[in-house]
């Protein structure tokens, strides 16, 4: 049963590590800022994988990498971990882990638009009707109507919300060249590649921004560097690897949408550690979003 449905239980593993991953990064991020937990946490990354991949593969650093795969899984670690992870990250000190967990089921159905765009593949009736279904969802979870003057609001900071956006758009961009970029190669190594893109990337962002001295405070406030280094374990080490086993094992849709249950095995956890309150309504609009997220890969 198991190698029959490979992809499908590394997928799972992915919604339980970036479960994890995004309690403990919206506790450092806002200790630290979510830049300076940005760097670190790609490089402690970098650190666990390289360690892996001397033992499994006998290489340090992903040399025997192809032309192809440094080209594309680098585009891919620019987009989805400096430019959708940084906007992510953000909205976690504006909305909370959950709620951005919530608007990342978003990322799925892009993933698919655009595999469709640029990968060709498959978009039908059935896959567009998820799409409104997980939108319905977000948008259920996302207004609320005030009980004292009648008027449709937003439940939470718009700007963190078009961070969320921007987070899923980073993904689902980052998941589609990953699949193009990686093919047959190994995930684990594939996963140092976009780390590196990564690691240079957030340090020009850090040297423009002249943000060094923050990366300082962050590196010696060890109330931040527990949760980043727990999150480091399971996102850039465990997460990204076992989601690029996933879509190598099984197909993008099925792998994305057994990782977007993110936000249902959130929510004891955030109301624990950081007494989210969640509403009706939003667990509503949570199962709305992963039906239609369940629906889009029929």
């Amino acid at each position: 049963m198991l190698q029959n449905h490979y992809g499908e239980f590394a997928a799972l593993f992915v919604a339980l590590f970036w479960t994890v991953t995004a309690l403990s990064f919206e506790s450092a991020s806002i200790k630290v800022g979510s830049l300076p937990v940005n760097l670190i946490r790609l490089v402690i990354g970098f650190i666990f994988l390289s360690l892996l991949n001397l033992v499994l593969r006998g290489l340090v650093f992903p040399t025997d990498a192809s032309v192809h795969n440094w080209i594309w899984l680098s585009v891919s670690g620019l987009i989805g971990f400096v430019i959708g992870d940084y906007f992510l990250f953000k909205s976690y000190t504006i909305i909370g882990s959950w709620f951005a967990m919530l608007i990342m089921t978003l990322a799925p159905p892009m993933a698919a638009v655009f595999g469709w765009i640029l990968l060709d593949e498959r978009l039908n009736l059935i896959s567009i009707t998820g799409i409104t279904i997980t939108m319905l969802g977000i948008t259920i979870a996302m207004f609320r109507r005030d009980r004292v003057n009648r008027k449709v609001t937003v439940s939470k900071p718009l700007s963190g919300i078009l961070f969320a956006f921007g987070g899923a758009l980073g993904q689902a961009l980052g998941i589609v060249f990953s699949k193009y970029g990686m093919q047959q190669y190994n995930p684990f190594a594939a996963t140092q590649i976009r780390i590196i893109t990564g690691i240079v990337g957030f340090m020009i962002v850090v040297t423009l921004a002249g943000k060094w001295g923050s990366i300082r405070s962050a590196v010696l406030n060890h109330a931040a560097m527990k949760p980043i280094a727990l999150g480091s374990f399971f996102g850039p080490f465990l997460g990204v690897s076992f989601s690029l086993l996933a879509i190598q094992h099984t197909s993008t849709g099925i792998a994305s949408t057994i990782m977007a249950l993110v936000p249902v095995f959130i929510i004891p956890p955030s109301i624990w550690l950081f007494k989210h309150k969640v509403t009706t309504r939003e667990i509503i609009g949570t199962v709305v979003s992963l039906i239609g997220v369940a629906l889009f890969f029929l």
